[in-house]
């Protein structure tokens, strides 16, 4: 069942799955307004998304060209949608105001309250504070304090969660608000399990948590610091706990808990000018941009790289890659594989000429080299997944670093293979191996440097007898992965000695 899910979650950027979900809950409580399940009227939940989605387009647009800042027609939507399941659906004309601020705001404040022309702040939630200080009007949260509607905020979440792979954060979340909450009720001696039900079934706690914690552009970008931004806002969520003699809201946990990430979190957004693109392999792909800065990174870690183009599919403009150059190089390296029936994205990257324009936004990863350089490892790559490893492999050779390393590269053919100058220039120069693992039965026939597939438990221990002393980096896609981290725990290496490469929206 989870590989089927996943199979489908795998077509969509996160962005889209978050947006699909948005409207999903939307168009149900459209139903169950219709047919009287909920008391919210139709015609008018239909007005105020209407007018939200309007207003929210038009400021945003405004910005984007006063500010010269690249728009994204994706998270005017996701904004706006938000902004429409928060604040209750009432009489257009009574409602107006509220309606019309709360999207100027949030819009405005993708650009106001930025760094580096990122946003520091979840935009519905400083929207909501805001508004709460300035005219005492607040947002409600109805569609989470709906409790009819719970089972699909709840579910629908999950599948953000999955697609995300937030759990930690969530888990730090929720776990520092349920001790919190239950700490709370002793104390003040209220009804347990009382509470505990409506604190969970009609608070704002899990749409908070699935869709607005876990904004990429405005929590850490490391898995630690993630950790304790999920406990910090958990906490601070809690209703009727007063910090420093003053009771909090979930927007004003929320806002506090970004301040926290971008005070520990480097914000990058790099202008990229297209030098060259160039065939690497068999599908496959480089892109030499010379960015108007290189921004800090470590070899391994990811960006979000924006390219807006006409007709977008559901894949949308916005992706997360792995960065394939070394922080030792002045050019910057994006290395994908293509196919002709591809994304819209990849078809209009491949179609760009030199000199042409994209961005690449904040620098995020904890898949890197650890410190201590006697650790032994082991690199295992699935086709484009060589690329975190090329930049790895590059830094060391740049900086003359030796470490014990053997590398296991997967291709279905020879063709396929990418990257053979560094990882030539690897072995030559730090002794670094690379065992080439061709897939497609019979591949190997005829290549006597390659080995025939499937990499199994026996091929590491023949190259790698001393697997158990080692720590393993995984990357390629999420079956290959999956599978390689069920063999090695077969194998009796402990978890923690495994390492995966994860992205959000990796598709």
């Amino acid at each position: 069942m989870m590989k089927f899910i996943d199979s489908i979650l795998n077509r969509f950027t996160m962005y889209r799955v978050v947006l699909y979900y948005l409207i999903g809950l939307f168009v149900i409580a459209l139903l169950f307004g219709a047919f009287g399940i909920i008391a919210y009227n139709p015609a008018y939940l239909l007005a105020e998304a209407a007018f939200i989605i309007a207003v929210s387009w038009l400021t945003n647009e405004i910005f984007s060209r006063a500010f010269n800042a690249p728009t994204n027609v994706e998270s005017v939507y996701i904004t706006a949608l938000i902004l429409t399941l928060l604040i209750t659906p009432g009489k257009p004309m009574e409602m107006m105001g509220m309606y019309f601020w709360s999207a100027v705001i949030a819009m405005a404040a993708k650009y106001i309250f930025a760094f580096k022309k990122q946003h520091i702040f979840n935009p519905v939630a400083i929207a909501a504070v805001i508004m709460a200080f300035a005219t005492n009007q607040v947002v409600d949260w109805w569609v989470a304090g709906t409790p009819v509607l719970f089972p699909f905020v709840f579910f629908g979440g999950l599948l953000i969660v999955r697609k995300l792979k937030r759990t930690e954060t969530l888990a730090a979340f929720f776990g520092v608000f349920a001790f919190v909450t239950v700490a709370n009720i002793v104390i003040n001696g209220g009804n347990l399990l009382t509470t505990i039900v409506n604190v969970f079934l009609r608070s704002p706690i899990f749409f908070l948590g699935f869709v607005m914690l876990t904004e990429p552009l405005t929590a850490p970008t490391r898995k630690i610091p993630r950790i304790v931004y999920g406990a910090l806002v958990g906490a601070l969520a809690v209703p009727s706990v007063k910090y420093f003699g003053m009771n909090t809201t979930p927007e004003l946990a929320l806002v506090i808990g970004n301040v926290f990430a971008f005070s520990i979190t480097a914000r990058d957004r790099v202008m990229l000018s297209l030098r060259k693109a160039q065939s690497l392999a068999l599908n496959t792909y480089e892109f030499i941009f010379h960015p108007d800065r290189v921004p800090k990174f470590h070899p391994g870690q990811y960006m979000e790289w924006t390219l807006p183009h006409e007709k977008s599919d559901s894949r949308g403009t916005r992706r997360y890659f792995t960065i394939a150059s070394s922080p030792t190089e002045k050019d910057f390296l994006l290395g994908i594989k293509a196919f002709p029936e591809g994304s819209s994205y990849k078809k209009a990257l491949l179609q760009m000429g030199g000199g042409e324009m994209m961005t690449a936004a904040q620098v995020a990863g904890d898949f890197i080299l650890p410190k201590d350089p006697k650790k032994k490892l082991v690199f295992i790559a699935g086709g484009i997944g060589i690329t975190p490893f090329r930049s790895m492999l590059k830094y060391l050779v740049d900086m003359n670093e030796h470490r014990d390393i053997v590398v296991f590269y997967l291709n279905k053919v020879a063709g396929e293979i990418a990257y053979t100058d560094v990882l030539e220039e690897a072995s030559n120069k730090l002794g670094i191996r690379t065992v080439f693992v061709l897939t497609d039965p019979g591949a190997a026939k005829g290549h006597v440097w390659a080995e025939g597939g499937p990499c199994d438990a026996a091929m590491i221990q023949k190259y790698v007898p001393d697997f158990n002393a080692r720590t393993f980096y995984i990357s390629g896609p999420h079956g290959m992965v999956d599978a390689f981290e069920r063999m090695l725990t077969t194998m009796g290496v402990p978890k923690k000695q495994v390492t995966v490469d994860f992205f959000p929206g990796f598709a």
